[in-house]
């Protein structure tokens, strides 16, 4: 059996499924089996054979036109139960949110997220909303960065936000990928409009890490060409840092990846 990988959402996370020998094309809307129950989905990537070792659920089926109105019966439901549970987490005076919900394709189980700063004891809200949509209620706590891939809107470049464009997942962006750069620590250039750092922080990281090797520090001490000072910037993307010399003059250093060495020996 081949891979492919089904999505939940529009640009959401690919999750690796069997196609269990159905033609399957691109686009196709599959109903698939998973921890959950069954969930009405679409086909984002053909992978083909892999061998990863893992086990991976199977596409049960391809989507009918009755199962496109069952999908789009239970998204209505999930907005409606969307507004009943911010209804009644105001009543009781609850701190939440709620950004998003949705029944899986069997309505065995239907799945709220929500936003608040601290954590929430939603036991009696469960219960309630358990007692008024006969299924299984999960209340799921997400942060701002899941807002923000909901919401939407303009980033400081100009374009649609990637976690709403084109991003399956929100992987961890720390101070270190700041440093790694030589960004400035001022928050309005590295913070996204959920005030969290830039997902595209991650990007050229893996580069600046390697482009940053054999290069000095600032104030580092080095000696050149007879002449001894202290490193004062460091040009990452260029390979070269300038060196204050105890003369006071200004050297511009640039050293070559080994590759390139090995290139220019070559010719």
């Amino acid at each position: 059996m081949k891979a492919v990988g089904v999505e939940f959402k529009e640009k959401g996370k690919l999750y690796t499924f069997f196609d269990n020998n159905l033609e399957i094309k691109l686009n196709d809307k599959v109903i698939v089996n998973t921890e959950r129950g069954l969930q009405y989905g679409n086909i984002g990537a053909l992978f083909g054979e892999i061998n990863d070792g893992k086990e991976h659920a199977l596409v049960e089926k391809i989507a009918t036109k009755d199962d496109e109105i069952q999908n789009k019966k239970n998204i209505d439901d999930a907005m409606k139960a969307l507004i009943k549970a911010q209804e009644l987490a105001e009543k009781t005076n609850l701190d939440m949110k709620f950004l998003d919900a949705f029944f899986t394709f069997d309505r065995k189980q239907l799945v709220f997220q929500f936003l608040s700063d601290n954590r929430v004891d939603f036991r009696d809200l469960a219960k309630s909303l358990a007692a008024i949509y006969k299924t299984r209620i999960e209340l799921r706590q997400v942060g701002v960065r899941d807002k923000a891939k909901n919401i939407s809107g303009i980033g400081q470049c100009g374009r649609k936000l990637c976690c709403s464009s084109f991003l399956n997942d929100l992987d961890s962006v720390g101070i270190a990928q700041v440093k790694n750069q030589n960004l400035s620590l001022n928050p309005n250039k590295i913070n996204g409009l959920c005030g969290r750092l830039l997902c595209c922080l991650k990007y050229e990281d893996e580069l600046y890490t390697e482009y940053r090797k054999g290069l000095p520090e600032v104030g580092d001490k080095k000696t050149y060409d007879g002449e001894t000072g202290s490193v004062i910037s460091v040009d990452i993307p260029n390979r070269k840092y300038t060196l204050l010399t105890e003369k006071e003059n200004k050297i511009e250093i640039k050293v070559p990846l080994k590759n390139e060495k090995r290139i220019n020996k070559n010719n």
